[in-house]
């Protein structure tokens, strides 16, 4: 009998259906058993004020075990929220010049299968969820915990550390226990998503710097305030979607020393599998026809001398001219007022055929 996919694995699958959505509304189960639940946007910078935050925490498809972390902590519930937002703009920015484009039309198949497009989507949505909770330590919305205090830095005595650092520490360490990590299944697609959920993890933490000011008198440096800092999410999208490029399809293999069964893939240049490589079972569609992974290309907007050939599947665009205004001809006047007339340009748009 088929073992069940340990939690942790069903979570973030599901946590990846937020890139389905547009900005209006996202959805964020996390359990997979519980129809799907829909929370109303626009999403706010600001904490949810009283008991607002636990309307929040039960519109969640969460465990019950969940849910008392999430009304214990108010600003988790808008940190998920948020966490949603920011998976499904990077996911679309990635693959805006893809044949899958980040857009599911509704289709979870997807999520069923193990594609690298479903490897991208549950690193992307692990990576969005560490991100967002270290900036919410950092920013105070999270009531139990704030700025990152071990920079573990030499010389640690020398600086004063006076900027809110990002706190993945605790953002790691609360992500494990909410989504309540054990040991990976000896399933093989429980391990190829365990997998996966880590190198979206990994790939924040590779983001993380440290940023330092020199105080002193004549621009010494005998004091320094330094604090720990997240790369912008564009840097680990672009990180991500790199492993996207070198996915390894993998196999379950047993450990002769062990007994255990691991994953497999290819050597490449004499290396074995790595903890930062997104892998999967499967080959992709092509994604080039409607179907229940994807809608397909066709109406998809292309540039003639880079992606209209790829894009478009060999069927050919369609090329149509409209008109656009800008900005030209600007002069600044005296003083501060800048003058520009409007201008008006024809642009020829690239669209895929349909057949």
């Amino acid at each position: 009998m088929r073992s069940r996919l340990p939690r942790t694995a069903c979570l973030l699958r599901l946590a990846a259906l937020c890139i389905l959505l547009s900005h209006t509304a996202a959805y964020f189960g996390l359990t997979g058993r519980e129809p799907l639940v829909f929370l109303p946007g626009p999403f706010s910078n600001e904490a949810p004020t009283g008991k607002a935050h636990l309307k929040q925490c039960e519109q969640m498809t969460l465990t019950r075990r969940q849910k008392r972390l999430c009304r214990r902590e108010p600003g988790l519930a808008e940190t998920l929220r948020d966490s949603v937002r920011l998976s499904l703009l990077e996911c679309r920015y990635q693959f805006r010049n893809e044949r899958w484009n980040c857009s599911l039309d509704g289709r979870g198949s997807l999520l069923k299968r193990a594609f690298k497009e479903t490897a991208f989507l549950l690193a992307v949505s692990s990576a969005a969820l560490t991100h967002a909770l270290a900036k919410a330590c950092s920013s105070g919305r999270m009531e139990r915990c704030t700025c990152d205090d071990s920079p573990g830095i030499q010389h640690r005595e020398a600086w004063q550390w006076g900027v809110c650092g990002d706190n993945l520490k605790y953002s790691t360490k609360f992500l494990k226990k909410f989504l309540g990590q054990k040991k990976v299944s000896k399933d093989l697609r429980a391990q190829v998503d365990a997998q996966n959920i880590n190198v979206g993890i990994r790939a924040v933490k590779s983001g993380l710097k440290t940023t330092c000011k020199c105080h002193g008198v004549s621009g010494s440096c005998a004091v320094r305030t330094c604090w720990k800092q997240l790369s912008p999410f564009h840097d680990t999208g672009r990180l991500l979607k790199y492993r996207y490029d070198t996915a390894v399809r993998v196999l379950s293999v047993t450990n002769a020393a062990t007994g255990e069964t691991e994953l497999a893939g290819p050597r490449r240049h004499g290396q074995s599998l790595r903890t930062t490589d997104l892998v999967h079972l499967e080959d992709s569609p092509s994604f080039c026809r409607p179907s229940r992974y994807s809608p397909g290309t066709g109406g998809r907007s292309c540039a003639k001398d880079t992606s209209c050939q790829s894009l478009c599947c060999g069927r050919g665009y369609n090329t149509a001219v409209r008109l656009t205004s800008l900005s030209c001809h600007c002069q600044v006047r005296w003083c501060c007022h800048v003058e520009c007339q409007t201008c008006v340009r024809e642009e020829e748009v690239y669209t895929c055929k349909n057949t």
